[in-house]
């Protein structure tokens, strides 16, 4: 009887210390387990770089909760370190995507540093990989000595990712450019564990007249894909080519969209969290500050007047959705 007893006092205990190790594990990762599967955008992360001189070719972030009004996280200081994660010490136009998974973040970015070399030649883009927005592993990608025939290239600029459903991989699209040529957008499809590229690079988009295109963006709505970009040389400004493929047969609207006369460059296009409209923002650059216009359609685009606000002079970046815990856990670290 006495053994009996004993056995099930010993039982009992095990299973109170199971169950007191999950409860405790749940506690210590639940914030990591924050996810689009699992929990509703509710706050929009923007990640930029802050200009030309010297320390401010690196990534900054902030937050906001109306995809309007943003604060700088970390006193507007960088969150990654450039001399760490690139070749040139230098890293611009961050591009961040969240992955199929709901739970991992990828992140390029252009490996160039103009405040030592000045604006190129340039060679190369920065892939990162993260799952909590705050830890981030890199790799460098050289494009000529990875891919023999794009040895004479001496551009490689704002590289951007997007997850190709048909493939079932993530694409990642640039500019770049041989010689005094016209700079035009490549793509090629990342490796699995996002550190290089598996495909050699093919031009995504070609412009009638063979004019110069930087910045794309892609944005995928009903079923067509927006491939927006500057185009540079004839109407310099942001414009946009429409495909129903993600890897060809973009037709160009010939039609600026951008809503000033203002010099602009580094578009960026996302949807908001609780409506079905669109933010198109882009880099004023001459200015030194952004201009975000809303549309319904990507057709037409009316510039906001009210609510725009920024702690800090953003250069060429990207939005992402996030969830309430994400933002609670980048505001607990990076404003300690």
């Amino acid at each position: 009887m006495l053994l009996r007893s004993f056995r099930s006092g010993f039982f009992l205990l095990q299973v109170c210390c199971i169950c007191l190790s999950a409860l405790l594990q749940a506690c210590t990762s639940g914030d990591k387990s924050a996810n689009l599967k699992t929990e509703k955008p509710a706050a929009y992360l923007f990640a930029y770089f802050t200009g030309n001189g010297k320390g401010e070719e690196a990534v900054h972030f902030a937050l906001s909760d109306d995809a309007l009004a943003y604060r700088a996280l970390n006193d507007d200081q960088p969150v990654i370190s450039s001399a760490a994660h690139s070749v040139t010490g230098g890293l611009r136009d961050p591009h961040i995507l969240r992955a199929e998974d709901g739970k991992t973040f990828y992140m390029v970015a252009t490996d160039m540093h103009v405040a030592v070399n000045d604006w190129g030649p340039n060679y190369g883009m920065v892939l990162l990989k993260s799952t909590d927005l705050i830890n981030w592993t890199s790799s460098k990608v050289n494009i000529p000595k990875t891919f023999e025939a794009f040895a004479e290239i001496n551009r490689v600029w704002a590289p951007q990712t997007i997850y190709d459903p048909e493939t079932k991989q993530y694409m990642i699209y640039w500019s770049m450019r041989f010689g005094e040529g016209p700079d035009k957008i490549y793509y090629a499809y990342a490796n699995q564990d996002f550190s290089g590229l598996s495909t050699e690079p093919k031009q995504l988009f070609f412009k009638p007249g063979d004019g110069a295109c930087i910045d794309g963006t892609i944005a995928f709505k009903d079923g067509q894909y927006h491939l927006f970009f500057k185009t540079e040389a004839h109407g310099d400004g942001i414009q946009k080519a429409v495909s129903d493929k993600l890897t060809s047969g973009y037709v160009w609207q010939n039609k600026n969209l951008h809503q000033t006369t203002e010099a602009v460059e580094g578009a960026d296009v996302f949807k908001l969290n609780d409506v079905e409209d669109w933010i198109l923002m882009y880099d004023v650059y001459r200015k030194g500050k952004y201009e975000l216009c809303r549309s319904k359609d990507l057709e037409h685009f009316e510039v906001i007047g009210n609510g725009v606000s920024m702690d800090f002079h953003p250069r060429h970046g990207t939005v992402m959705p996030i969830t309430p815990r994400e933002a609670d856990r980048l505001k607990k670290y990076f404003n300690k």
